[in-house]
């Protein structure tokens, strides 16, 4: 086939593209080179054979012929980052919506349109995510976000009405929109705007929303996400790394090798219309624990410090229900965190030294009051 991929320079892209190359396929790649990700001087290491074109996606539909022809296209290009997200809105809503309305455009101007678009959407959507009451465990509920006097009161937990701590379970794709900050919800409207309009085109869309993606091939400049590279940029220089909340907090930690099976088989397999599949590894690990793992798997001995700071729109706890994902495309996570880790470890202490920018962009945000200073 003929696929493109918008964002495809990036991380998950270009590990997308290397696996559609070796399975024989033609590859476009359309990325912008943001300097927040790539630097100021972006090393082009462009996949072989795959021909890549530099573009911002919200001018895609200007060039209609870059797609046209194409079989599919992966639409990964996007802001992401939701501390960010909250006071650079404009931007955020600006790449992620109005790009993907740009490609909608240019999709419709193709002469030969490709009969599917696979979205990589994101977990943020579900907001805070399944719950259930320790009393009722049978009902599943989705909590609003914490209140500012809750955060700051440093109760950390999701609360009943009568303040009974909330359990989380597992979230599933039938959760409705709850977004808690600006960039989850420009994640929402690229999957509404392209349920709306892909379809009118002939293109079957596909919704991947995607847990917390991590490994060889991570950006370790960007100040702003992907927890994993912030905290080696840290410890390789020396520097401990501070927990936000109570270090309890939870996240699901997906591989990239685990990740592209799954774009791989959404772009192949037989589903059903306006199909959306939860993409993680099904299971929570605290940040304390990641912390501590990723100390271990680098060889860096470094203090880890809980630091009872907290950050305008990060949510508590979120895992993916995989149901879906086993069901239609066949999705077993393979690669677990430990083997992940040191992976990634092993890969990111051959790449360059960056600065760690992480202490101003939570600077940033204590300017706006979306931070709190301890």
């Amino acid at each position: 086939m003929r696929i493109a991929i918008t964002g495809g320079m990036g991380f998950i892209g270009q590990a997308l593209a290397r696996r559609l190359i070796a399975d024989g396929h033609a590859v476009i790649l359309i990325d912008s080179l943001a300097p927040q990700i790539h630097g100021e001087a972006p090393s082009l290491e462009v996949p072989a054979p795959a021909s890549f074109r530099r573009l911002d996606v919200r001018d895609i539909a200007d060039e209609p012929g870059l797609l046209d022809g194409c079989d599919l296209v992966y639409h990964l290009a996007a802001e992401t980052g939701t501390a960010q997200s909250m006071y650079r809105i404009r931007h955020y809503v600006g790449v992620n919506e109005l790009g993907t309305a740009a490609l909608l455009e240019a999709l419709a101007a193709c002469d030969r349109r490709p009969r599917r678009i696979v979205l990589a959407s994101s977990r943020s959507v579900y907001g805070e995510g399944a719950y259930v009451d320790p009393r009722a465990p049978e009902r599943p509920i989705q909590p609003p976000a914490r209140s500012a006097a809750q955060l700051a009161a440093h109760d950390w937990e999701l609360r009943a009405d009568d303040g009974t701590a909330l359990t989380a379970v597992a979230t599933p794709e039938h959760l409705g929109f709850a977004p808690g900050s600006v960039y989850a919800a420009t994640k929402a409207a690229q999957e509404l705007l392209l349920q709306a309009g892909a379809p009118a085109l002939g293109i079957r869309p596909v919704i991947l929303r995607f847990q917390n993606v991590y490994g060889e091939g991570q950006s370790l400049q960007n100040p702003y996400t992907g927890i994993i590279s912030i905290f080696f940029n840290r410890a390789r220089q020396g520097l401990g790394l501070p927990l936000y909340e109570d270090g309890l907090e939870s996240r699901d930690f997906i591989h990239i090798d685990d990740i592209v099976d799954g774009l791989v088989a959404a772009g192949k397999a037989d589903l059903p219309p306006d199909t959306v599949i939860n993409l993680g590894a099904g299971r929570p690990t605290t940040v304390a624990d990641l912390a501590r793992a990723l100390v271990a798997a680098s060889g860096h001995s470094v203090p880890i410090e809980v630091t009872g700071q907290y950050r305008v729109g990060d949510i508590r706890h979120c895992f993916a229900d995989l149901a879906r994902a086993e069901k239609y495309l066949g999705l077993v996570p393979q690669v677990s965190l430990d083997q992940g880790l040191r992976r990634f470890c092993e890969w990111a202490q051959s790449q360059p030294v960056f600065e760690d920018r992480s202490p101003k962009a939570l600077a940033e945000l204590r300017q706006r009051n979306l931070a709190s200073a301890g």
